[in-house]
């Protein structure tokens, strides 16, 4: 009797082993079902020197709810990209300027490219979706982007609101840099408009 309830426990094991590991083919066909529907922007985020991009994705039982998630989310990763870029155009900008003396102008800009940050999105759009049925629920892949200028143009208008800033500002090869791409930004929008 006890041989046969080891043996049973042993037998149980094995197939227990061998149901847990599967096929290949099997194993292999639930990684194609489950990456095969992501979109290849979703993996591979372009890269543009003009364009800040992120991709992200949303569930919901309703549709467009999941298409406002990611479309919330990646709009909030465009966020932070846009704050590393200010943050480093403020550092050049203290490099340039010094401190000391220059702390107010410094609580300028850094003011200046918060109001940026936490405002300046509304010229962002979903540029590609992607939804599928995942059972009962939505899924939904967006790829939002965000023309770089239209940032750089926000944190410009911001420097003017105050005039001593801006024109200590004006002074500084961190102002040239960035009217350069503000110019650029606008010789591009002039493009668009006439397409």
């Amino acid at each position: 009797m006890r041989f046969t309830f080891v043996t049973l426990i042993l037998a149980g094991l094995a197939l227990s082993a061998i149901g847990c590991g599967g096929s290949k083919d099997t194993q292999q066909s639930m990684q194609q079902t489950s990456m095969g529907d992501v979109p290849d922007w979703f993996a591979n985020v372009p890269q543009d020197p003009n364009y800040l991009y992120s991709a992200n994705t949303g569930v919901s039982q309703d549709l467009q709810l999941a298409i406002d998630k990611a479309a919330t989310g990646a709009r909030a990763e465009i966020g932070r990209q846009i704050e590393v870029r200010i943050q480093g155009l403020q550092k050049r900008f203290d490099e340039e300027v010094g401190l000391g003396e220059d702390s107010k102008l410094m609580q300028q800009f850094t003011q200046a490219s918060k109001t940026v940050v936490s405002t300046s999105l509304s010229g962002s759009r979903i540029g590609k979706q992607k939804q599928m049925r995942e059972g009962n629920t939505w899924r939904a892949y967006v790829l939002v982007e965000y023309p770089i200028g239209a940032a750089n143009q926000a944190l410009m208008d911001q420097i003017k609101k105050n005039d001593e800033m801006y024109t200590r500002f004006r002074s500084s090869q961190t102002f040239k840099d960035l009217d350069d791409e503000v110019q650029k930004y606008e010789e591009w929008k002039k493009n668009q408009q006439q397409q």
